[in-house]
C-alpha cells in the first residue's frame, strides 16, 4: 500500500533548509572551477585503447538539487557532489537534522568510469525565479506558496507536466514564457561547466545531459537526453516545449547544430510505468509515410532504453495475452507491476483548499487496444506490451513487417535514477536510500512516494564496450548499441551471432577478435545466411571481480511466427553448479526459420543473495521491526543479473 504524501515531514524542517534547498544553484567550488573547462583527445590516444572494446561502467541517470522535485533537494547535493561521489569522494548524505544539514556521509565502493547528471530540464527557470530574492516574480502568490513547503512546491510545478498539453505558468513566466527561459540560462550553463570540469579523457568521462520529464496522466514518458560533447543547445528542450517524442527529436534537431559538432541521443526509462504511452506513433497521422518518418527519427536518435533502475525492472512481465511464452520467474525480480495484482496507490488533487490526498485501488490488467492508461508512476494503471523490453521488441518486429523499419529497435543499459547525487551506490548490504523518505532503515521499509521505499531497489549500472574512456568512444558505443545493463554487479557480458561460428571459440585466446571477424556483436543486425543455415551465438560473461560467482547464461529469443503471433522463449545455454568465474557457450538455434523475424539477447544470472531490505530489518531491534520484515510480502532474496543489447534478424 502506498502511503500519503507526508507534508508534515517537510514543514518540520527549518527555514534554513527550505531556502537553501530552493535557492539558485551556487557556482562550483574553486577546485572544480580551476580545472580545465573542456578536455579532449584524438581518437585512439588513450593508453588503454582496445580495438575489441573495454567494459566501462557508469550511470546515465542521476538527479541532484538542480532538479525541481523535492526528493532531490533534501540534502542540497549538487552536480559537483554527484561527480565527486562517482569518482570515489565522500559526500554529505542522509539523514538531515533539524537545522537542515545532512549529517551522514557516503562513499561509493568503487569509482565509476563515466557519468551523466540528468537533472530535469523542466522548471530550471521557474525555480530560479521563485527562489532568487529580488527576481521579478519573487513575491508573487505562486512563488510564496512554492517556497513555503518543498513537497507542495514540487506538486505545484509537477502538475504542469501531468497533462498532455503542458504550458508555462503565466504568473511567473510571463505570457510568452520568456522570463522562465531567461532565468534557466544560468543553471543550464552551470550544469555544463561542472560536466566539462570533470571530464578527463582516458580517466573519467562526464556527459552534459538532462531529463525530459513528460508525465501525462501520471504515466511515465521520461527520457534522458545525452550530448556527445561540449556543443549543446542554448537551453534544454523540455516536455513543455515538445510534449511528444517525435517533436522532442525534431526540436532538438533544430537547436543542436551539427555544424558545431552537436550530437545527441535519448534514452527512455521506466517503460514499466508507461501505461502504453511509450508505444510508437503517439499522436501521429495513421499513414505508412508518417510511421516510416517516425521510425527513421527514432532509429537515429533513440538507440537504447533503461531495462532496470530504482523504480523497477522493465525487462518483462508474465501474463500478456498478446505474447505467447512460458512464464519466466525472473520477470518478477524487483518488479513493481504484476498482472492480476490488486494495487493500492495514493491519489492527489489540488482544490481551492489545497492538496487533497486519498487512496484508490485497482487490479493490474492489460490496456484495451488503442487506449492508454494512467497512474503508472504510482505503480498503477494498465499494462501494454511496449511497457517492457522483451514484449516491446516483439512489437517492433511486427511493425517492421508492416512498414519495413523497426521503430522499437532498442539496446539496453541500466541506471540508478538516484535523486540524492549518489550514482552507482548499489551494494545491497549497504544501501542508504536514494530519495526523501529513505534516510533510515525504518523509512526504507515503508511504502514510499511513487515506487520507492520497500517497493524500490538500489538500481543498476550502464555498461559499454568502448574502445577507450572518452566521450566520443562511449557515445559511439551507445549509438551502435554495443552496451549492456546490470542490476548492480559489474558483470561483463558478451554476445555475438554469426553463420558457422568456430566451435572452439570459447577456448580460443583471441576469442573476441575471432568473434568480431566472423560475426556481429550485441546491438547488431545478423544478415541473411544460406537457405539451410542455422545461426550460432557466442554467449560469454565474466563475473564482477568483487562479486558473486555466475550461475547461468540465458539466451532470450523473440520472434514473429508464421501466423503473425508474437512469441518469446528463455533458452538456458550454460549453467554452473556452485558458480563460475566465467561462463562461455556456443549455441546454435536449430529451430531457426529464415522467414521469421527474430531477436536474441543474453541474460546473465547470479545465485540468490539477500535483498537490501533484509539488512535494514536486521538493523532494527526485533520488537520494533515492521511487519514487512516477517510476513513474506517481499522476497528476502534477489537475483542479480546483467542483460546485453539484442541482435536482430529480419525475416526473408
Amino acid at each position: 500500500m502506498f502511503k500519503s504524501l507526508n507534508l508534515s515531514l517537510v514543514t518540520s524542517l527549518s527555514a534554513a533548509l527550505l531556502l537553501s534547498a530552493c535557492s539558485e544553484p551556487e557556482a562550483p567550488s574553486a577546485a572544480i572551477a580551476e580545472r580545465s573547462a573542456v578536455a579532449s583527445v584524438p581518437a585512439g590516444s588513450c593508453d588503454q585503447y582496445d580495438e575489441n572494446g573495454t567494459a566501462l561502467f557508469g550511470d546515465l541517470h542521476v538527479h541532484t538539487s538542480y532538479s525541481f522535485d523535492a526528493a532531490a533537494i533534501s540534502t542540497g547535493a549538487t552536480p559537483e557532489d554527484a561527480h565527486n561521489y562517482a569518482r570515489g569522494g565522500e559526500i554529505p548524505f542522509f539523514p538531515v537534522n533539524a537545522d537542515g544539514e545532512a549529517t551522514g556521509r557516503i562513499k561509493i565502493d568503487r569509482p565509476l568510469d563515466f557519468l551523466a547528471v540528468t537533472d530535469h530540464g523542466e522548471f530550471l527557470g521557474e525555480r530560479a525565479l521563485c527562489s532568487t530574492e529580488g527576481s521579478p516574480v519573487y513575491n508573487t502568490e505562486f512563488c510564496q506558496g512554492y517556497r513555503s513547503d518543498q513537497r507542495m512546491g514540487m506538486m505545484m510545478l509537477g502538475s504542469v507536466i501531468t497533462t498532455e498539453t503542458p504550458a508555462r505558468i503565466p504568473e511567473i513566466c510571463g505570457a510568452d514564457g520568456s522570463l522562465c527561459r531567461d532565468f534557466a540560462q544560468s543553471p543550464w550553463e552551470m550544469i555544463q561547466q561542472i560536466s566539462h570540469a570533470n571530464n578527463e579523457p582516458c580517466e573519467f568521462t562526464s556527459f552534459v545531459a538532462y531529463e525530459y520529464t513528460g508525465t501525462p496522466g501520471t504515466s511515465n514518458y521520461h527520457r534522458n537526453v545525452i550530448f556527445r560533447n561540449e556543443s549543446v543547445p542554448a537551453l534544454p528542450v523540455s516536455y513543455i516545449d515538445a510534449p511528444i517524442d517525435s517533436k522532442l527529436w525534431s526540436e532538438l534537431d533544430a537547436v543542436c547544430d551539427a555544424a558545431t559538432g552537436c550530437d545527441y541521443l535519448t534514452i527512455p526509462h521506466n517503460s514499466n510505468l508507461a501505461n502504453g504511452r511509450m508505444a510508437p506513433y503517439m499522436k501521429l497521422e495513421d499513414t505508412d509515410a508518417a510511421k516510416v518518418a517516425y521510425a527513421q527519427a527514432r532509429l537515429e536518435r533513440e538507440p537504447i532504453m533503461e531495462i532496470f533502475q530504482h523504480k523497477g525492472n522493465s525487462e518483462c512481465i508474465n501474463g500478456l495475452s498478446t505474447v505467447f511464452a512460458a512464464p519466466d520467474e525472473l520477470c518478477n525480480v524487483e518488479a513493481v507491476r504484476r498482472m492480476g495484482e490488486d494495487k493500492t496507490y495514493a491519489t492527489r488533487e489540488f482544490t481551492s483548499e489545497g492538496l487533497v490526498v486519498g487512496q484508490a485501488s485497482e487490479v493490474t490488467a492489460e490496456c484495451d487496444a488503442g487506449v492508454n492508461g494512467s497512474n503508472g508512476m504510482l505503480g498503477a494503471g494498465c499494462v501494454h506490451a511496449t511497457d517492457f523490453q522483451r514484449s516491446g521488441l516483439l512489437v517492433g518486429l511486427k511493425e517492421e513487417q508492416q512498414i519495413g523499419l523497426n521503430p522499437v529497435k532498442l539496446g539496453v543499459i541500466a541506471a540508478t535514477d538516484t535523486h540524492s547525487a549518489n550514482p552507482g551506490g548499489l551494494v545491497e548490504s549497504d544501501w542508504d536510500g536514494a530519495v526523501t523518505g529513505e534516510s533510515t532503515p525504518l523509512q526504507r521499509l515503508q511504502p514510499g512516494l511513487l515506487t520507492s521505499g520497500i517497493d524500490g531497489n538500489p538500481g543498476g549500472l550502464a555498461g559499454v564496450w568502448a574502445k577507450e574512456n572518452t566521450r566520443d568512444a562511449i557515445f559511439d558505443a551507445m549509438l551502435r548499441k554495443e552496451v549492456f545493463g546490470t542490476s548492480g554487479p559489474r558483470i561483463r557480458p558478451r554476445l555475438f551471432a554469426g553463420w558457422g561460428l568456430d566451435e572452439g571459440l570459447c577456448e580460443a585466446n583471441d576469442m573476441v577478435s575471432k568473434a568480431y571477424a566472423s560475426g556481429v556483436p550485441m546491438g547488431g543486425d545478423l544478415s541473411a545466411g544460406e537457405a539451410t543455415a542455422k545461426p550460432s551465438f557466442l554467449a560469454y560473461a565474466a563475473k564482477d571481480p568483487d562479486g558473486q560467482m555466475l550461475e547461468a547464461l540465458h539466451l532470450i529469443k523473440g520472434w514473429i511466427d508464421a501466423e503473425g503471433k508474437m512469441r518469446s522463449e528463455v533458452i538456458p545455454v550454460a549453467t554452473a553448479e556452485g558458480g563460475a568465474n566465467s561462463l562461455c557457450q556456443l549455441y546454435t538455434d536449430n529451430d531457426f526459420d529464415p522467414s521469421q523475424s527474430a531477436y536474441y539477447y543474453l541474460r546473465v544470472v547470479e545465485p540468490e543473495t539477500a535483498r537490501w531490505h533484509t539488512y535494514d530489518c536486521a538493523a532494527i531491534a526485533e520488537a520494533d521491526r515492521p511487519e514487512v520484515c516477517s510476513n513474506g510480502t517481499y522476497p528476502s532474496t534477489v537475483r542479480e543479473m546483467a542483460w546485453t543489447s539484442p541482435i536482430w534478424y529480419q525475416g526473408q
